[in-house]
């Protein structure tokens, strides 16, 4: 094909998304670590039947963080800058969330 026919749009990568404005995650994430130390101190006041449940948070905090990962991959971030921001290398973000990425 003669370089001159080609598109120059259809040759060009995709623009990489923009960053969406951050709406209060700070508060939002300081009130959740208020909630769940507030459902430890219950359990600890003697509420044995609820320690399962708070061992439960574990696993959806480990959901809940693999869904933040997948989702700023697909939104444009690489495995370094997610890396950058856990204070862990690029492989290491890779090898935990990365799966068949």
């Amino acid at each position: 094909m003669n370089p001159a026919t080609v598109k120059p749009a259809l040759t060009t990568n995709p623009p990489r998304q923009r960053r969406r404005d951050v709406v209060e995650n700070d508060d939002f994430a300081a009130f959740a670590r208020r909630i769940i130390r507030a459902h430890g101190r219950r359990v600890g006041t003697g509420d044995v039947e609820a320690l399962r449940d708070l061992v439960a948070l574990s696993t959806t905090i480990d959901d809940a963080l693999c869904e933040a990962v997948m989702g700023l991959r697909a939104f444009g971030y690489s495995w370094a800058e997610i890396g950058s921001r856990l204070g862990i290398t690029r492989q290491a973000a890779q090898q935990r969330w990365g799966g068949n990425d």
